[in-house]
């Protein structure tokens, strides 16, 4: 978490293979990987209700307000646990990188349009910076609704 660089990196990748997969896909049939997606998406489920949770009892803990929290960046154990929990949702933004590499695999290129490719980009890159200046506060609710979708 110290340099923004492996977070940029990754972008730099996904953006690279978002340009290029379409290409190796080509001339190649596409994956089958149901099972395979079927897992994956059941371990999505499992970590993002993980996080819902750690933000949830962490926050009630912690006597969050929904009207306005501020960061609280003491060494607390409940905002620790916010923090944690941040960390990890911006991991499984990370990981999401993956459903588009899914979608080349199939060729199921219309599924990647220029909102698909900004959304995960900007969540991956801006969630860095939110974790790096401001694990805590009213950003937790924005995680809290994001891992229940």
């Amino acid at each position: 978490m110290q340099s923004p660089l492996p977070t940029l990196t990754i972008s730099t990748l996904y953006l690279l293979i978002v340009w290029l997969g379409p290409r190796f896909m080509k001339n190649r049939e596409p994956f089958q990987l149901r099972y395979f997606l079927i897992a994956y998406n059941f371990g999505m489920v499992i970590l993002n209700f993980f996080i819902f949770k750690e933000l949830f009892l962490g926050a009630r803990a912690a006597g969050y307000s929904y009207l306005c929290q501020s960061v609280d960046y003491s060494d607390d154990e409940n905002e620790v646990r916010v923090a944690s929990a941040l960390w990890w949702y911006y991991v499984s933004k990370g990981v999401e990188y993956f459903d588009t590499v899914f979608f080349i695999l199939r060729k199921k290129f219309n599924q990647i349009s220029f909102l698909h490719v900004y959304h995960h980009c900007t969540m991956f890159t801006l969630w860095w910076i939110g974790i790096k200046w401001v694990a805590g506060g009213q950003c937790m609710y924005h995680c809290n609704l994001g891992s229940l979708i």
